[in-house]
């Protein structure tokens, strides 16, 4: 094996959310003779501690992916591990995998490179910290000189470029803010946290994304198959049928077959009173995206190669792709036969959405609890509401600062009779994307249903969500 690549002298840190624990994923840059701009992306080397057929690499893959609840973590390695010599700490020396890729200036990448490396990150930022040295400001914090700050919002711009031509390529925007449950001692809600998707998120997204697309080029190009992260167009049929929902909110979306449509009309509903709706109906017409060892491409993406290598602390395809890079780039047998590769990516796949599915059931969770307890202390909080959909008896509305929906009913919105026009989807005149004022009336848990109702009813009008004038 070649000696690892020393880069600790380089300028190279972490950038992560606050309540981050473990670090798998560095960033640095740099210039060739010609200016070409030359991205490092160094992801923790796990494979260097986790062998094949070990005790710690079977239970690895029984679990498939760390599971990130509210109030804790189910990690897919040891603690020690996770949060210690894999973590990729700021002021230790420790053990990457890097991966090299020169860029020029329309943003094509012209080269890629990788090597086994030993790095030495020089500081461990937030988003947040990150984001005031993209925006020119500072951070007395940081202590960043110049050339740092330069790099960073070198990085940044070289992010948006990548990201614009995702999205020229036919790329879905369908980002929507992180919202986050805050916990109290006891571990109850106490609140949430609504985070920005901002230019510090993209900016280690598209890092990842073309450390990402680099490997899975470079292994499949060259006869290697792997775990792909594969991403199916959606179906004709599933189309039409959005199409269909979305003209029941108003909203002319065109033909959906055309990625570059779709990508277009996703812009122009960024701030549209119901976007988080719209995205998520949009997301439920997409086919989830999967392991695959037979099919290659990310539709959602707009990536004819890609797979992911950029979180081995947490999820185990990663780790697989690691020690194939790894064989490929001594000479070694980087194949794995067919029928292995295809019960990995049933298995890692499940695990993976049963994660994704007790992630969301833990957050939910928190929402009805708060809200629960809020109705039982009869100090109820008013909401700002928008009505999502219209029927015979009430209208469905979200709550934006909650990230939760629920039911207003019919007899809560007049005294008197109400007409559903099926047509125009409306309710007396009220129809989606009104907005009302609302408090919390009931809450089931169980079933998963929670009952609004408008502050006054004579505070609104249907069509306008605004307070009469008296």
């Amino acid at each position: 094996m070649k000696a690892r690549l020393d880069l600790r002298k380089k300028f190279i840190f972490t950038c992560d959310p606050v309540s981050a624990r473990d670090y798998d994923d560095a960033l640095s840059l740099e210039r060739d003779r010609r200016g070409n701009r030359i991205l490092g992306v160094h992801i923790a080397d796990v494979s260097h501690f986790v062998k094949p057929g070990s005790a710690i690499d079977r239970e690895a893959y029984k679990r498939g992916t760390s599971v990130y609840l509210c109030d804790r973590v189910i990690p897919m390695l040891p603690e020690k591990l996770c949060n210690g010599e894999c973590s990729l700490l700021p002021g230790q020396d420790r053990l990457a995998f890097s991966v090299f890729m020169t860029f020029d200036r329309n943003g094509e990448m012209t080269k890629r490179e990788f090597a086994k490396s030993v790095i030495h990150s020089q500081a461990r930022f937030t988003y947040e910290q990150v984001m005031k040295v993209i925006k020119g400001g500072s951070d007395s914090s940081l202590k960043l000189g110049r050339r740092e700050q330069k790099t960073i919002r070198a990085i940044s711009e070289l992010a948006q470029q990548l990201r614009a031509k995702r999205f020229a390529a036919g790329a879905l925007d369908l980002e929507v803010p992180d919202v986050q449950v805050e916990l109290d001692e006891a571990g109850n809600m106490a609140g949430l946290k609504v985070t920005p998707y901002d230019e510090s998120h993209q900016m280690i997204e598209e890092c990842m994304v073309a450390a990402n697309e680099a490997v899975a080029k470079e292994l499949w190009t060259h006869g290697v198959k792997i775990l792909a992260r594969y991403h199916e167009s959606p179906d004709p049929e599933k189309l039409e049928m959005l199409r269909a929902e979305l003209r029941g909110l108003g909203v002319r979306p065109g033909n959906l077959e055309h990625p570059k449509v779709f990508t277009q009309f996703l812009q122009t509903i960024k701030r549209h009173p119901l976007y988080s709706t719209i995205a998520t109906m949009v997301l439920r017409s997409m086919k989830k995206a999967v392991y695959d060892g037979e099919r290659m491409g990310h539709f959602g993406l707009a990536k004819r190669y890609y797979a992911h290598f950029t979180s081995p602390i947490r999820r185990y395809p990663d780790l697989t792709l690691h020690r194939q890079l790894a064989a490929y780039l001594e000479g070694g047998n980087a194949r794995i036969p067919a029928p292995t590769l295809k019960r990995w990516a049933k298995h890692l796949s499940e695990k993976e959405q049963e994660a994704a599915e007790a992630e969301r059931e833990s957050v939910d969770d928190k929402k009805y609890e708060l809200l629960e307890r809020e109705l039982a202390s009869r100090c109820l909080i008013e909401y700002e509401a928008v009505v999502e959909k219209c029927m015979p008896f009430g209208c469905f509305v979200q709550i934006p600062e909650l990230a939760v929906s629920g039911l207003v009913h019919v007899r809560s919105l007049s005294h008197r009779f109400l007409r559903f026009n099926q047509y125009d989807q409306t309710l007396g005149g009220w129809k989606a994307g009104d907005k009302l004022k609302v408090t919390v009336a009931g809450v089931n848990r169980t079933e998963r249903k929670i009952d609004f109702v408008p502050v006054r009813e004579n505070d609104f009008r249907p069509g306008k969500g605004k307070r009469r004038r008296r």
